[in-house]
């Protein structure tokens, strides 16, 4: 592989290797919550649950039910949840003042006589700043990973879902190092404590040891001892990335970098990095056929219809349509020679949560890393490279993309899309005030 960078990381990552029916590609948010359900009664030695919060409703009682009937069946399970310490004790937004996840694990520890410790990992100090964005269950030698949370839209518990992607590794030293991390990255550090107990400390109190882990993390990266640069061959290689120029943020612009055919990025929240922006300019400059799915803004897990109260969050998808069409009339040339296709997702009240790129095929990237400054600045984020040069993959990979572009739409023109003169007015009203105090390339930076 030619050298992208001056210091380039992909050619010498070190991976697992991988047999092709090792990895399964599941088809639905409901055959995730299927999997995860059947994968956690069957658990013998070890769960390790690392997602952004594991919320209080049906869905979640399901997995918090089925994680202590087993520790409760077979007392050895060594059975680990980790979740954003901020997000835990907040409600949900817009619903009022409400005690979080927080007191819900309390109330399950003095209901259940098993013990399924549950920790919070403060990234920072305030949740604007900076959350725990890791994916990936451990699940005795097997990973299942996707970027979603858990919840009954996530998990589709009832009628509505949240589209993501959903994968399968049976790896045992892939799952070895991914357990590695939650245990001695996060688990032993002194800023990350126990939510299922009374008597939290306070953020505040902790300041000096988020500080610290925040710290540690920034040079922190999943153990790979036990792999090897595996060259010709199928191989998985975790990457672990938080804070400017990270590890993952740098692969990803080689990855797109690397390209010479064909690139595939999805994305929920179309608010590029300008690495990310100037690596794709630099691809359809060379050729390259790039195909970029995002959500519709109705598809947007924070779309308000106009019938209800505005609330400011509802501003965001608007945001992210702003800056999408932006995207689109610049390249409105590349649009119309077909090296360029934007598509929105859209399947009646549902929502998009897609992430992740498909280079040549060669490379899929498995990650819940948005794509954003966000994430490639503030939150720790992680992610599965598949590296597939003999394309032992391609058949389940090409049917993933066809489940994707089933309900997606392609932008012919920029001006499809929405001005900010068609949007709700008390929509409109709120984007004109952040236009005027020049604090919206700030908004573009953190959410």
């Amino acid at each position: 592989m030619p050298l992208l960078f001056k210091r380039s990381l992909l050619p010498k990552l070190r991976g697992f290797p991988l047999t092709a029916d090792a990895v399964t590609i599941l088809d639905s948010a409901a055959d995730y919550r299927r999997c995860l359900l059947e994968k956690i009664a069957q658990a013998t030695r070890r769960i390790y649950i690392v997602a952004l919060y594991l919320q209080h409703d049906e869905a979640g009682q399901e997995i918090l039910d089925a994680l202590h009937a087993a520790k409760a069946a077979r007392p050895q399970l060594d059975i680990v949840v980790m979740v954003d310490w901020l997000r835990a004790q907040r409600g949900l937004i817009g619903a009022g003042k409400q005690p979080g996840n927080s007191a819900w694990y309390q109330e399950q520890t003095r209901l259940h006589s098993s013990e399924v410790p549950i920790y919070g990992v403060p990234v920072q100090t305030r949740e604007l700043f900076g959350v725990l964005h890791l994916k990936g269950f451990v699940i005795d030698d097997c990973v299942l990973y996707s970027g979603a949370s858990l919840n009954n839209v996530y998990l589709h518990k009832f009628d509505k879902y949240r589209f993501d992607r959903y994968h399968l590794l049976q790896c045992p030293a892939l799952a070895d190092s991914m357990q590695h991390l939650v245990e001695h990255g996060l688990v032993a550090s002194r800023a990350v404590h126990r939510l299922d107990l009374p008597n939290l400390p306070t953020t505040r109190s902790l300041r000096n040891d988020i500080g610290d882990l925040r710290s540690r993390l920034k040079h922190a990266a999943y153990d790979t001892s036990a792999g090897r640069v595996v060259m010709g061959e199928l191989s998985v290689s975790p990457l672990l990335g938080v804070g400017k120029n990270n590890p993952l943020s740098r692969v990803i612009c080689e990855l797109i970098a690397s390209a010479q055919q064909q690139l595939t990025i999805c994305t929920p929240y179309f608010n590029l990095p300008l690495a990310v922006t100037r690596e794709i300019n630099r691809a359809l400059a060379r050729g390259v056929k790039i195909d970029i799915v995002v959500g519709d803004k109705t598809a947007n897990d924070f779309y308000i219809p106009p019938c209800e109260p505005f609330r400011v969050i509802a501003a965001l998808p608007y945001l992210y349509e702003i800056s999408l069409r932006r995207f689109a009339k610049r390249h409105q040339h590349m649009i119309d020679s077909g090296k360029l296709n934007l598509h929105l997702w859209r399947d009646g009240d549902n929502t998009y949560h897609l992430k992740g790129m498909w280079v040549d095929q060669r490379y899929t990237l498995l990650t819940g890393n948005n794509l954003n400054p966000r994430a490639f600045r503030l939150d720790l984020e992680n992610a599965l490279l598949l590296d597939d040069p003999k394309g032992e993959l391609l058949a389940p990979r090409e049917q993933e993309l066809q489940a994707i572009f089933r309900h997606t739409q392609r932008i012919e023109r920029y001006q499809q899309l929405e001005t900010l003169a068609e949007y709700p007015a008390a929509v409109g009203k709120f984007l004109r005030r952040v236009s005027r105090v020049r604090i919206e390339r700030l908004l573009y930076r953190i959410l």
